[in-house]
């Protein structure tokens, strides 16, 4: 393998750095990315871009609930539908997020479609499909092809420990066929992943560098056992991948108390950004309106103040890249138009 240079590690090859300047700079001529691609005249404000989060409907009669792995699912929460969420995102500044389908739904993701072109311009999304099915491959371009889904979200997590038949399918044939066609397509694939699983991972970003691969949530790393430094090293050794990121996301069920603003969480955060570095960090909250209190979670609120005031050592730098700048890379979101 190449040697990168700390740089090209910090900024990632596959996710060139883009910097506050470069989206602020003069209105004459319009911006350009890193990569050259050229975007329209700047914007009133830097990009606030929510990489998690999940939507259903209440309407259970067009959109049935379908849980892959909890035979007659029934959702303990209220709806979160995408018109509760465009209304949060409105009144906290939030312009755009990544959608990803909720397991509640299985691998129908036409309720994450149907969002997505409601409201077209605030919105990239991920879909499910079974991870087990032979024809991977084929079902991703379907959705991305079909439906302008971005890319897929695949849940090792669930089949940890040979749960539901066990994880083989992360590097399995099908599964190859299903990277080579995302590296095709432009698609990113995030996991929902055990850090026990992420070296089975690691084979498949090493041989499929094109395709962009987002960690989710910390990899969900137990921050309550005696020592979380082992498990760690498994995430942190992607960070010589450059096109692995990281959510920093779901510290609710990751730091030892959960009590916000997790402050325990910060020194392993501080390794996960020593490793990674800001540009290849990414903001996300998991749930719209009242079903955040519903699932623990902070308000839209807090979790911006988590990234801008609490975390210590982000520069500001670092803040408009995490909460935006690097997932508009990533998503290839174009920010011409901004909700007024």
């Amino acid at each position: 393998m190449t040697r990168l240079s700390s740089k090209h590690v910090r900024a990632g090859a596959g996710f060139p750095e883009i910097n506050r300047r470069q989206f602020t700079a003069g209105a004459a001529g319009g911006l350009v990315l890193a990569t050259g691609q050229a975007l329209a005249a700047p914007t009133k404000s830097l990009p606030v871009i929510d990489t998690h989060m999940h939507v259903w409907s209440g309407n259970l009669k067009r959109w049935p609930f379908d849980h892959p792995y909890t035979l007659d699912f029934k959702s303990k929460t209220t709806a979160a539908t995408g018109e509760i969420l465009v209304e949060e995102m409105d009144r906290f500044g939030v312009t755009h997020c990544i959608l990803v389908q909720t397991i509640f739904h299985g691998w129908d993701n036409t309720y994450t479609v149907h969002c997505l072109k409601k409201y077209p311009g605030r919105f990239k999304a991920h879909g499910l499909i079974d991870p087990t099915d032979p024809r991977v491959a084929d079902k991703l371009e379907y959705w991305v092809k079909e439906h302008d889904l971005s890319g897929m979200r695949f849940s090792p997590i669930y089949y940890v420990n040979g749960n539901h038949g066990g994880d083989a399918w992360l590097t399995s044939q099908a599964h190859h066929q299903a990277w080579k066609k995302a590296g095709e397509l432009g698609a990113v694939f995030n996991y929902f992943i055990h850090t026990n699983q992420l070296p089975k991972l690691e084979k498949m970003v090493q041989r499929y560098p094109q395709v962009s691969i987002v960690i989710d949530h910390i990899s969900q790393i137990d921050l309550g056992v005696d020592d979380p430094l082992p498990a760690l090293k498994k995430l942190l050794a992607l960070a010589r991948y450059p096109n692995v990121a990281v959510k920093i996301s779901d510290l609710t069920s990751v730091s030892k108390s959960g009590k916000y603003p997790f402050p325990d969480a910060y020194p392993w955060v501080k390794r996960v950004y020593d490793a990674f570095g800001p540009d290849r960090l990414l903001w996300g909250t998991g749930y719209p309106g009242a079903v955040r209190a519903d699932f623990q979670r902070p308000t839209v609120k807090k979790e911006l103040e988590l990234i801008r005031q609490h975390i210590p050592f982000f520069t500001d730098q670092d803040r408009d890249k995490i909460l935006g700048l690097n997932a508009a890379r990533i998503w290839k979101i174009p920010l011409a138009k901004q909700p007024s």
